[in-house]
This record gives C-alpha cells, structure tokens and sequence, in this order.
C-alpha cells in the first residue's frame, strides 16, 4: 500500500486572492451581540409557552394563571440578574 502524503500549503490554504489571510474568520463577529440574541431567545422561549397556556388558561382558571406567574417571576429573574452584570450596556 502507498502512504498518502498531505498536499503542500498552497493547496490546503484558504482561498484568498493569492494571499495568506490577516486575521481569523471568527474575529469580525464582536461578543457583544451574543447577549443580546440570548435574550431574543428567552423572550421567545416565553411566548412559545405563552400561546398554548392562553388555550388552557380557559380550562384551568387560577391554576393556569399561578403556573404562568411562576414561570414569568423564573424569567423575570434571570433578566434582572443579567441587567445587574451589565449584559446589556452597548460599549
């Protein structure tokens, strides 16, 4: 059997007109967005259960209505928690 031998670097490189690149492709995205989008998606966390409890809130009455709170004061927490830490102060 022939061992096969990894092409040279010019041929492994990314493609970059001919150059070697500056910087890593990750570097252009700045951390800052991520809490945002952390809590674009707790927000939508909330309203994906917030639609079916609006079905079984008519059923269930003042149950429904406490298990709702609860979850909204779960939420509510952790929202405040990171106001706290500074998450969504723009540098």
């Amino acid at each position: 059997m022939r061992r096969q031998t990894k092409p040279p670097w010019s041929q492994r490189a990314p493609f970059l007109g001919g150059g070697t690149p500056d910087s890593h492709a990750w570097s252009r995205y700045h951390i800052r967005y991520y809490p945002m989008t952390l809590l674009l998606i707790a927000f939508e966390m909330e309203m994906m259960f917030m639609y079916p409890w609006a079905v079984v809130f008519v059923e269930k009455g003042m149950k429904a209505m406490m298990e709702m709170g609860m979850f909204l004061a779960i939420l509510s927490v952790g929202i405040v928690y990171a106001w706290r830490e500074g998450v969504f102060k723009w540098q």
